[in-house]
């Protein structure tokens, strides 16, 4: 980034930076997965012992895995998409169909998420809730939190996005090639 980069544009820069480092940290978690649940069945079925704790680290990395990672597929252009008109598009039509989108179904989601997560969450952690099976994790409060990670993260990721896109609209940011940000 030169010393003339507009604050805002360093703003979303350093979400992206965030959104990126935690995708990143949750991209490695399928590995956690994996190895979790081979433990999980070979203990069970193996040995007949339950491991309830483990069991339930699974779940809750497979929660972070998808709600982790959620904003940095968006920024990587990796989210769902009808393509049919889209990609006919030009790129400017292209920055202003995602920036509609951002402000009319991604934004509007995300406040109705953290509105109704927030109270959920909250009651969570002011009872520092735990499992509820014998031998499972005393952190139930902490995997709901990934509800929030999910909301934050993404209402972030979109601020970033309504940003950058205001500034290439403007002309004062060149546009992304579109392969470059699915595989950069």
């Amino acid at each position: 980034m030169s010393a003339k980069t507009p604050p805002l544009v360093a703003f979303a820069c350093l979400i992206d930076s965030i959104n990126a480092w935690l995708g990143r940290i949750c991209a490695w978690l399928p590995v956690f997965l994996v190895v979790g649940t081979a433990v999980v069945v070979i203990l069970r079925y193996g040995f007949g012992i339950g491991a309830t704790g483990l069991q339930e680290a699974v779940m809750y990395g497979h929660a972070l895995v998808f709600m982790g990672a959620a904003a940095w597929a968006l920024q990587q252009g990796a989210h769902v998409r009808v393509d049919i008109l889209y990609q006919r598009f030009s790129t400017r039509t292209k920055e202003v169909v995602n920036m509609f989108g951002t402000l009319v179904l991604l934004l509007p989601t995300c406040g109705f998420l953290l509105w109704l997560s927030w109270s959920y969450v909250g009651a969570a952690w002011a009872s520092l809730e735990g499992s509820p099976e014998a031998g499972g994790l005393p952190f139930v409060y902490l995997q709901k939190s990934i509800i929030l990670v999910l909301v934050i993260s993404l209402l972030l990721q979109a601020i970033s996005n309504l940003i950058k896109g205001a500034y290439r609209l403007a002309g004062r940011l060149p546009f992304e090639d579109q392969a470059e940000v699915q595989h950069g």
